[in-house]
């Protein structure tokens, strides 16, 4: 076998070389440049290297690429565009090193290039499928929200002397979790209010979402026995929702009364976390909600009721999941694993309905990712008197 031929693999290598004084000036190109760029074998020779490059590109090599090069003696995998006989840019890889002579200074420059034009290419096209991408999280980011906003109350329509402050947690910009609650009048002596959380996420737990809220609005209008909405909750339900797998929830529901300079307060459970209790004495409790089992689960569920005065400087705080599940960042604990909620609590008694809502919203944020699942709170409060 023939030895190849060097001057043949200079000329024909799969990269274009080139050899070019200090003064920019092209000694010797091979005919793969030429090719590349359109030129014939000998055209190059003679000609001023940043002359084949855009204005961009001429612009770098005289500001950075040769005064880069002179100090370092090399420089590698630098983007710079050529231009080709016919005006095409041509995006080339750029390695270089310099030949010095004894005395140090420069002899020649040695260059490189390899075709980037596909590189470029599958360059762009990434960033066209991440703006694409970009794009689409921007709708299904928009589309949750304005799910979620539909699922909530406006605004809070708490009696004359009672103070309400609600807060939603979104755990996910992109997805819709099934917490809702409201606050609103039954007829002119009484309120209703509720908060749950249904189980699942997305569309199909909105669906039920909306449903939910939708029927206990209807049957408090026709029972005053908060057991009994439950009930007739659980039937709507059970009906429209014969074949879904995501057809429960766990709920407070409850009636409010006026007595006196406070309320009457008449709720039931259907296997929700027990609501707090803050007393103007600065004493909290968890209200005794304990047997009460989830909505839409059973075709005769258990529910639990209790009755309680909310008087002056004393507040009621409901919430979902979200905040006693949440991750500590210690192992796989929880928040409230170590009844972390209730010491919380008493730490902040007495409160206001709006400042334990915002000292919950703190306790959010404090816990950052370890809130996994979208959190509602709802506080009611009677305000001490002057």
């Amino acid at each position: 076998m023939t030895d190849p031929s060097i001057e043949e693999f200079w000329d024909n290598a799969p990269s274009a070389h080139l050899i070019v004084d200090p003064h920019g000036s092209i000694v010797h190109a091979n005919a793969t440049l030429a090719g590349w760029l359109g030129y014939g074998p000998d055209y190059l020779s003679g000609k001023d290297f940043a002359s084949l490059l855009t204005v961009a590109g001429r612009t770098h090599y005289e500001t950075h690429f040769w005064p880069l090069l002179s100090v370092s003696g090399e420089l590698s995998g630098v983007t710079m565009d050529f231009v080709s006989a016919d005006g095409q840019r041509l995006p080339m890889f750029v390695t270089a090193n310099v030949k010095a002579g004894d005395d140090g200074r420069p002899l020649w420059l040695r260059i490189t290039t390899v075709d980037a034009t596909d590189r470029r290419s599958y360059e762009n096209e990434l960033l066209a499928a991440r703006r694409r991408a970009e794009t689409e999280q921007q709708r299904v980011r928009a589309f949750a929200e304005t799910l979620r906003r539909s699922l909530l109350p406006p605004v809070l329509a708490p009696p004359e002397g009672l103070e309400a402050a609600d807060y939603y947690y979104t755990a996910s910009p992109d997805d819709v979790g099934g917490d809702f609650y409201d606050l609103f009048p039954v007829s002119r002596t009484s309120w209703g209010f509720f908060l749950g959380d249904v189980a699942g996420k997305g569309v199909d737990a909105a669906l039920v979402t909306s449903l939910t809220r939708y029927s206990l609005r209807a049957a408090a209008v026709f029972d005053d026995d908060p057991v009994q909405v439950l009930h007739n909750l659980n039937a709507v339900l059970a009906q429209k929702l014969r074949d879904s797998e995501t057809r429960f929830s766990t709920l407070i529901y409850g009636n409010l009364t006026r007595r006196g300079d406070g309320f009457d307060v008449v709720l039931a459970s259907g296997g929700h976390p027990p609501p707090l209790m803050f007393y103007a004495d600065g004493s909290a409790f968890y209200v005794d909600t304990t047997g009460g089992q989830a909505v839409g689960l059973t075709a005769e569920p258990h529910f639990v009721a209790n009755r309680f005065q909310l008087g002056p400087g004393d507040t009621l705080l409901l919430y979902t999941d979200g905040l006693t599940e949440a991750g500590t960042g210690v192992g796989h604990e929880r928040y409230d694993d170590r009844g972390a909620l209730l010491a919380f609590a008493k730490a902040h008694s007495p409160t206001t309905a709006a400042g334990i809502v915002e000292d919950v919203h703190s306790l959010l944020e404090s816990l950052g990712s370890g809130v996994q699942d979208d959190t509602a709170v709802l506080a009611l409060g009677v305000p001490l008197r002057a």
